[in-house]
């Protein structure tokens, strides 16, 4: 559970500022590129001072033959000018973000604008300075569920962007109502929300290829903790994350890809719950290989989840949707109630 204390502290005090490491995208990204062939990518989580969704879409613009690339964020990042220099000095740059709190970049071409041979962040430096329309101010406050934000939605093809964890139903609903492919970073046990389980159940969202625990730059304004915590050598602030994954509803190979199964059934090793007709799997590796009834396994079980090897049943939650598909109590066995919900499912034949 420690590597979840970040993530439950964020959703008690609405701490959303999270930015994620270039190296965590480019892992990730790296089996999608077929995706984004002469499409429009939306980044609206994303101040372009800092963002690394920002840096890795204009980077590889060219490479990926993206059609545009259109970027908003909520407010002024405090990581401004740490990322990406405006040339400005801080003081200028200061009263500057005291007038303009939101901004919109739109690409449509990154050159080798300087001409020496070759395309990097100087390039993209050159275009936010000088080129007009290139980095403009949004009208409001560059909310994602503002009207200027949802006609740049409208305008995209795939969203890709760490949204806020708090808000993360919300966002993720407003894809799924304006029929967005998208790649975006949450928490695993967002699975368990009633408004997120029926998508995964409906084959709407599935888990992308990474998952883990995973460190994140944070503002200084932020309270040192105990643990999934540090302070690097240039005085940066840092938190880790726990169950981090990537949600996804862009077809993946990995998708498609048979679970390994090796373990025998038998009634000893696997008992049945006292209040449900299934099996307790307390890992995922240890589904058994020659079992086809009701199964109860942890909801990492997601991240190697392949609809044509399984069937989703639901979860052992106390509420119900989808007709009643699922409407269990946190699974019992042997008298005991789990702290941990457990996903139902049952092998396909």
């Amino acid at each position: 559970m420690s590597g979840n204390s970040n993530l439950h502290d964020s959703a008690r005090n609405k701490q959303d500022e999270f930015y994620t490491e270039l190296s965590m995208i480019e892992k990730e990204l790296k089996h999608y590129k077929k995706h984004f062939e002469n499409k429009v990518v939306l980044c609206n989580c994303d101040d372009p001072y800092e963002s690394n969704f920002f840096k890795y879409f204009a980077m590889n613009f060219n490479s990926l033959k993206l059609k545009k690339l259109i970027v908003t964020c909520y407010k002024t990042s405090p990581f401004a000018n740490t990322e990406i220099s405006l040339f400005d000095s801080p003081e200028i740059l200061a009263k500057k973000q005291e007038k303009v709190k939101s901004y919109k970049v739109i690409i449509s071409e990154v050159k080798d604008e300087n001409g020496d041979g070759r395309i990097d962040l100087a390039d993209v430096e050159y275009l936010l300075k000088n080129k007009r329309n290139v980095l403009t101010k949004l009208n409001n406050d560059g909310d994602f569920r503002s009207e200027e934000c949802i006609e740049l939605l409208k305008q995209s093809d795939i969203v890709v962007t760490n949204p806020p964890f708090s808000l993360f139903r919300e966002y993720m609903a407003q894809l799924i109502e304006y029929k967005k492919d998208f790649l975006i970073i949450g928490n695993l046990n967002a699975v368990t929300y009633k408004e997120i389980l029926p998508l995964v159940m409906n084959n709407k969202v599935w888990i992308g290829y990474n998952s883990g625990h995973y460190w994140f730059k944070v503002p200084n304004s932020y309270e040192e903790k105990k643990t999934d915590f540090k302070i690097d050598e240039n005085g940066q602030k840092w938190r880790r994350m726990g169950n981090i994954c990537w949600f996804t509803n862009l077809d993946i190979e990995k998708r498609h890809e048979n679970m390994p199964l090796f373990r025998n059934y038998d009634p000893k090793s696997y008992p049945k719950y006292d209040n449900y007709d299934a099996i307790d799997v307390a890992k995922t590796a240890d589904i058994p290989c020659d079992y086809f009834e009701s199964i109860g396994v942890p909801i990492t079980f997601l991240t190697k989840f392949n609809p044509e090897q399984f069937e989703l049943l639901g979860i052992d939650k106390d509420f119900s949707s989808d007709g009643g598909r699922f409407t269990l109590n946190n699974g019992v066995r042997g008298g005991v109630q789990r702290l941990y919900a457990r996903l139902v499912i049952r092998r396909k034949s």
